[in-house]
């Protein structure tokens, strides 16, 4: 029996226009700390405030644009954000305040938010039911790819160019995702009205079918925030700078390895038979991690942790587009991605409390508890039920 086709150019355009705006987005959160600080003389707490403000916004766009990209079309969104996320990085080259800058990383954030709802929700479209786990792992590279080029790139233009050559490549890539996104063509989906649309309802804004595997997601997306926030300091205080600066490539490497095999096992074999190992691999590339004295051994872990928290994530993502009805994937998309942004958001500002009491060794030594409780809340909300949930 032959496959249904998945490398379509729809398939392709989108997983590179999702590429490279968040390539953009992950440049942009690495340097804006610094640029903040040298540029405005503002206060270690103030810069933080610049460069995490863009999840905030980001939160904001998935919200609204969960609730509206059914009614609205997810073309016409995916458009929209690329505009805005245009638009408002022509700001970033005007002299401005500090107060003005945080309005701008706002509504970056809430292009950022408004266009990759929509491309998840388009490439959910366009995969093939069959192939679905297979598709959305292929996918969902683009967003691990972005995240270990983004803060290289960022890094080495400002290195040679200075700051306004990372606002200029951001510019680029702007107009370069919107000339590939202007031909992709997005399927239909009827619009289902609610007939009890005035007022908050829980249903209008997040899709409860996707709900348990976002909170499973949102417990290892807190864990998986240690290291994003903390893996450089880490490797400099364990006299590993070297190793710290090739971390996210192994980790980058090795998805882009497994991917392919991960997401057919999930198509042919259920979600259990990836999430599970996925888990443990995680705690023991963790474990690794908190007593690494040694590049070796720092590097294994980031193996480890690539083979773990990067396939499960790719999987929980997949299960909450299968376990969901077509006219709600929107929805679906933005609940799933609320939660990760939330899970990698708050978690610097929670693990940061621990550093100075149990020092960096402790803080992944007590994440390895908190992924082990992650396995109990995977199967607990999903886990147990995840033959019956995907048969029915």
């Amino acid at each position: 029996m032959q496959k249904e086709r998945l490398w379509t150019k729809d398939f392709i355009s989108i997983t590179v226009v999702n590429f490279v705006l968040m390539l953009s987005m992950y440049l942009l959160l690495v340097t804006m700390a610094t640029y903040t600080t040298e540029t405005y003389n503002a206060s270690a707490s103030t810069a933080g405030l610049v460069a995490s403000i863009f999840i905030i916004g980001s939160l904001i766009g998935r919200l609204f644009g969960g609730k509206q990209i059914a009614k609205v079309g997810s073309k016409k969104m995916l458009i929209t954000g690329i505009i805005i996320f245009s638009i408002v990085t022509v700001f970033y080259f005007v002299p401005t305040n500090l107060y003005v800058l945080i309005l701008i990383r706002l509504l970056h954030g809430i292009g950022v938010g408004l266009a990759t709802t929509a491309t998840g929700t388009i490439v959910s479209q366009v995969i093939p039911p069959s192939r679905s786990g297979e598709g959305i792992s292929y996918f969902s590279l683009s967003a691990v790819l972005s995240t270990a080029i983004g803060p290289l790139i960022g890094l080495a233009l400002i290195a040679s160019f200075g700051y306004t050559s990372i606002f200029i490549f951001s510019l680029v890539m702007g107009i370069f995702s919107l000339l590939l996104a202007l031909p992709v063509r997005a399927p239909q989906i009827k619009y289902v009205a609610n007939s009890e649309s005035t007022g908050f309802k829980f249903s209008s804004f997040f899709e409860s079918k996707a709900m348990p595997v976002s909170i499973a997601m949102l417990v290892m997306a807190l864990a998986y925030s240690g290291i994003l926030s903390f893996i450089t300091t880490y490797a400099a205080d364990i006299d590993l700078v070297k190793a710290g600066s090739f971390y996210f490539l192994v980790y980058a490497v090795i998805i882009l390895i497994s991917r392919p095999f991960t997401g057919k096992m999930l198509d042919s074999r259920g979600g259990n038979s990836v999430a599970y190992p996925a888990l443990v691999l995680f705690a023991i590339g963790m474990l690794l991690l908190s007593q690494a004295h040694s590049s070796f051994i720092f590097l294994l872990a980031a193996a480890f942790i690539g083979l773990g928290y990067g396939n499960f994530q790719s999987t929980t993502q997949a299960l909450a587009i299968k376990v969901t009805p077509p006219h709600r994937m929107g929805l679906a998309n933005s609940t799933y991605f609320i939660f990760l942004d939330l899970g990698l958001g708050l978690g610097p500002f929670l693990l940061g409390y621990l550093v100075p009491v149990i020092g960096y060794r402790g803080l992944y030594l007590s994440l390895v508890a908190l992924i082990v409780i992650g396995i109990f809340v995977y199967y607990a909300l999903h886990g147990k039920r995840d033959k019956e949930i995907l048969q029915s």
